[in-house]
């Protein structure tokens, strides 16, 4: 079944448009279909486009979309552009080809890996095995600069957040909540269990790509 598409108003300088109410593989490829297209040839007066699970937010300056559209006014203008990119949008996955491989330490005797072996009752190495045997999509980046939301955690794994956040994680610790995957980028709050730990920096700001992930990517975690 096509989810019906729905663009929603959030401000006078913001616009969401909605892919469904589910959040399907599918739905987040027309997300970041739509992201790409609009980053790549902006309107006069776009911001950004930040594409999420099942959904894309357009960011604008109301002012200079009005001095371009002098015939229609700023939110009309822009949903009419949306709706003409949405008619001639392919379903791509622009970045699909794109691995980035991950190296992390697993440590059973720190954090959370030694418990959710015992929780789910299996053993560490079994749930390294399972961890690293998956490939892993990039849904959606938030919460942090370049905490990157993974999916989908093997059912195997699949763990509610923990009951208590820490108030530390540090940076680079490689966790698991639901059926999702992360790594944090700083330090930071945060309520997922960490199972072992990256040198691989996920956000520098100095750097030409200040994310080492990006939506739509491919990634595959490695044990070392």
């Amino acid at each position: 079944m096509i989810e019906p598409v729905r663009i929603v108003p959030l401000s006078e300088s913001a616009i969401t448009v909605e892919f469904g109410d589910t959040i399907t593989l599918e739905n987040n490829q027309k997300a970041i279909a739509l992201a790409n297209e609009l980053n790549n040839e902006p309107f006069d007066g776009m911001i950004e486009a930040v594409p999420a699970y099942k959904s894309t937010t357009i960011y604008y300056d109301i002012f200079s979309v009005r001095q371009a559209n002098s015939e229609i006014s700023g939110g009309p203008a822009v949903e009419k552009i949306v709706r003409d990119r949405l008619r001639n949008l392919l379903l791509r996955d622009e970045v699909k080809a794109q691995t980035k491989v991950i190296e992390f330490t697993a440590d059973a005797g720190e954090f959370d890996l030694q418990y959710v072996a015992d929780t789910k009752q299996i053993s560490v190495n079994e749930v390294i095995t399972i961890f690293t045997s998956a490939e892993y999509r990039v849904f959606m980046l938030g919460f942090l600069p370049g905490f990157a939301y993974l999916g989908t955690i093997d059912e195997r794994l699949v763990l509610p957040r923990r009951e208590k956040p820490r108030q530390r994680v540090p940076a680079g610790s490689v966790a698991i909540a639901g059926r999702q995957a992360g790594v944090y980028p700083l330090d930071s709050p945060g309520g997922w269990h960490i199972i072992g730990q990256t040198s691989t920096p996920m956000f520098t700001p100095v750097a030409d790509n200040i994310t080492a992930l990006r939506a739509g990517m491919r990634v595959r975690f490695e044990a070392v």
